[in-house]
């Protein structure tokens, strides 16, 4: 790394380093706003089917009598 490029990246705080790396990927912030929400929705939507996934049997066996256990 040279040395003018070295004093420029200690002097930067992180979030300008990282805003830098985004503008070269051609990345903007709404365009990475838009990202976000976008993950964080299928986030939710793997919780709530996972949710429903887990209520499912409970309603299925509410209907049925116990099973019966037998030790030998």
């Amino acid at each position: 790394m040279s040395r003018a490029r070295k004093s420029r990246t200690e002097s930067q705080k992180p979030c300008c380093m990282i805003s830098e790396v985004l503008e070269e990927a051609g990345i903007d912030r709404d365009r990475l706003r838009q990202i976000r929400r976008q993950v964080l929705e299928g986030l939710i939507l793997m919780c709530q089917w996972q949710l429903q996934r887990m209520e499912e049997p409970a309603q299925k066996r509410s209907g049925r009598k116990p099973r019966k256990v037998t030790v030998e």
